[in-house]
């Protein structure tokens, strides 16, 4: 579980997120790219989860409201990043930012 991660792009996202949010006994890193947030109390036990990433396009849906639910998250004593790509949409340039941004977090600790 300590060092499993799970992401997801658009429909995936919504996969991964169901997916782990169900098994928090497998996964510690959550990464959604374009496809929702999570909210603190979708999270059964935030003791198991090392870090929530979400990320958006920033001509996405969706975009504006991913810092403010990171920051939740974060108060919420979950560890939580947002990112969203500049100038992109729902579009692969979008994805290969973020999993370049979500990568560079994982298994640090």
């Amino acid at each position: 579980q300590a060092h499993r991660a799970m992401s997801g792009l658009s429909m995936g996202a919504m996969c991964t997120k169901s997916v782990t949010l169900a098994h928090l006994d497998m996964f510690s890193y959550i990464g959604l790219f374009s496809g929702g947030t999570i909210a603190p109390d979708e999270i059964t036990d935030k003791s198991k989860v090392k870090l929530v990433f979400m990320s958006y396009g920033s001509r996405e849906r969706g975009s504006d409201g991913v810092k403010a639910a990171s920051e939740v998250l974060n108060q919420a004593g979950i560890k939580s990043v947002s990112y969203v790509s500049p100038l992109t949409a729902h579009e692969w340039q979008s994805w290969r930012r973020s999993l370049y941004e979500f990568a560079m977090l994982l298994f640090k600790n």
